[in-house]
This record gives structure tokens, C-alpha cells and sequence, in this order.
């Protein structure tokens, strides 16, 4: 049975979702020259307003921030009223939206914004080539100082006000998968010997201070936050990570966020640091809202919610096979299988 699936679910004063099936933010690279969200995109998102909640792909806070070809920012006012566009479209269609919010750091490139260098914990540089621009290969980047930290700090919260002025329910703080605040949380890509690195309570700092700056601008019932624990994506992990996140969930956790999303591909992976998969170990450390992700059916979603491993299911590339992922799945209906060739187009 999944009917659990389908119950509304209160998450705070603010925000009740009408099912438990998230949206997972989803890397498109579709906006226009100008990084700004696209009719298509009006579209895309419209189609997928019966999930629970639309967690947006990742938007930029600001140009240096940029990694890949053509993702939205939302640092200008054309920026703003587009996405605009898109919330108003999803609302219409009786959904909620959150924005994620990124800078990549080292993942970035020079060649997006017209800059000199890319901004990291440390100077080690990420290996390899740009995904979609392999031509270009990925620079050495300038160790961020304080003064800057305090920027991208102001940055982040900025960018969660024009979310909100845009007409976003909330906001996703994208602390996973390799990017920035990531990068401050794991020793392969923080080697900083300052107030931002050496130990859990350092390292922990820069991400804990963007969570309080948005936090404290849009509220917290309104900031959502994802953590990638296990190191898996744009960095190697290191088993001195685990007193990192060890650290950095209980303080999660007192900040009494909307939610905390697991960052993660593929949840059955496991990690010898953490004693099983991402999904367990963080919600051993974590007892809010967790949303779970990673290669998940409808029915073993269901089954994960129904035993407490976590309790909202995110969905990624199935919802691009099948819009109407929520319908389907509640009437019983076999799903399109997902292929690579639809990343080519918004359906």
C-alpha cells in the first residue's frame, strides 16, 4: 500500500504540503543567455504542481558562482521577474516551490562570469574537465578571505529575499553535493588552518552563518537545508568528515528548519565512515523532517516513510519521464522510463 505517500503533511506554522512526493531539484540548463528562466521552463515546472513541494534546480546566487552552461540565477531583476513567471505558474496550478540556492566554488569557471579565479575553502583544484563544456578544465581556485566569506554570507541571504520577492514559498540551502558550503565541510577540500577549517566547530562555521543569515531574512520556517555527509560528487570523502557532520546536525537540528534533505545520487550506497547509507546516518543524528532521495520506487519510498527512516520521499528523473509522476503513482499506472535523451528537452 502507498497510501502514506499521499497524506498532507504539516511542516510547520507556515507550510502544509498536500502529499509527501517532493521534486527534486534537477541541473536543466535551460535558462536563456542572461540565466533567465525560459517560457519552456514556466512549463516545465507548471506540470509538476501536484508534488507535495517543487524543490527548483539550483540557482545561482551570484555569477561567479556559475559551473555549468545556462543555469538560472536570481541576482537581477529580469532574473527575479522570470522566475516570477515560474511561481506564479505552479501556484495557479495549487503547488508550492522552493528555490535551492548554490554557489558551486571550485566547480565554477572563470569563463561564465569574465573573472580571473573561482572562490574555495583552499586552493586544490577539482579534476577534470566542465560536464557539457569539456574543452574547458577546471582552474585552481583562490581561497576564499574573510571579507569574502562575509559576502557570499550577505550573497546567500540576499538571494533567499529575492526568492521570496519572487514568489518562491521558500528556500533550499544547497550545503551538498560537492559545492561550496560542501566544500568547507570536508577535509579533501578544506585544508584552511583559520577560524573556517581544522576542526568540526570551524569547518561547520561558514555554512552555519548563511543558514542564520537566511534564517534570520525569511524565516526558518521558510529554509529548507541539503547535506551530503558522505563524500561522493566534486570531492573524495575522508573518515575525519564524519566529526564534521557529527558537529554540524545536532546544530542543524536546534535551528528547527523547514526540513533537511538527504544529498545523495543513489541511497544504497554505503559509507565506512558512517556505518551504512547517508539516509540512516543522518537521521540517526537528525529527528525533523528528513526528506529522502536516491533510487527510490514508489513502493520502497512508501516503506522507508512507513518505518522512520525518513518522512518525505524526493523524486528526481522519474518526474522528468513523467510529469504526472503523483497521478500515475496514485492510480496505480506503470511509469515511462527514464532515458538520457530527455535531459535534452523540457516535457
Amino acid at each position: 500500500m502507498l497510501d502514506n505517500l499521499f497524506n498532507p503533511v504539516v511542516l510547520n506554522d507556515t507550510l502544509t504540503l498536500k502529499n509527501r512526493i517532493i521534486m527534486a531539484p534537477l541541473t536543466r540548463c535551460m535558462s536563456d543567455d542572461h540565466l533567465v528562466p525560459t517560457q519552456a521552463m514556466v512549463d516545465y515546472y507548471a506540470r509538476r504542481a501536484d508534488t507535495g513541494l517543487i524543490i527548483s534546480e539550483a540557482i545561482l546566487i551570484r555569477a561567479d558562482g556559475q559551473g555549468y552552461p545556462h543555469t538560472p540565477g536570481l541576482f537581477t531583476p529580469e532574473q527575479i521577474n522570470g522566475w516570477r513567471n515560474v511561481t506564479d505558474a505552479v501556484h495557479n496550478n495549487g503547488g508550492k516551490i522552493f528555490a535551492q540556492l548554490w554557489h558551486t566554488g571550485r566547480v565554477a569557471h572563470p569563463f561564465f562570469f569574465g573573472g580571473e579565479y573561482v572562490l574555495a575553502p583552499s586552493a586544490i583544484a577539482l579534476e577534470g574537465t566542465l560536464p557539457r563544456m569539456r574543452e574547458l578544465t577546471y582552474t585552481v581556485p583562490k581561497p576564499a578571505t574573510k571579507a569574502e566569506i562575509k559576502q557570499l554570507v550577505a550573497d546567500f541571504s540576499q538571494a533567499a529575499a529575492n526568492a521570496i520577492d519572487a514568489g518562491f514559498d521558500g528556500v533550499e540551502i544547497h550545503g551538498a553535493n560537492g559545492y561550496l558550503l560542501d566544500q568547507f565541510l570536508h577535509f579533501n577540500t578544506n585544508v584552511r588552518d583559520d577560524e573556517f577549517g581544522g576542526t568540526p566547530e570551524n569547518m561547520a562555521r561558514f555554512p552555519l552563518a548563511v543558514i542564520d543569515a537566511i534564517s534570520q531574512r525569511i524565516g526558518r520556517d521558510r529554509t529548507g537545508l541539503r547535506l551530503s555527509p558522505g563524500g561522493y560528487f566534486n570531492l573524495e570523502g575522508d573518515a575525519r568528515d564524519r566529526a564534521v557532520f557529527d558537529y554540524l546536525l545536532p546544530e542543524v537540528e536546534k535551528r528547527c528548519l523547514a526540513y533537511l534533505h538527504v544529498g545523495i545520487f543513489d541511497d544504497s550506497m554505503n559509507f565506512d565512515y558512517l556505518n551504512g547509507s547517508v539516509s540512516h546516518y543522518m537521521r540517526t543524528h537528525y529527528q525533523r523532517t528528513l526528506i529522502g532521495v536516491g533510487c527510490y520506487s514508489p513502493q520502497s519510498g512508501s516503506d522507508a516513510i512507513a518505518a522512520g527512516e525518513f518522512d518525505l520521499l524526493a523524486i528526481g528523473r522519474p518526474l522528468i519521464a513523467n510529469p504526472d509522476y503523483v497521478k500515475k503513482v496514485q492510480a496505480g499506472q506503470p511509469l515511462t522510463p527514464y532515458d538520457d535523451t530527455m535531459l535534452a528537452q523540457l516535457i
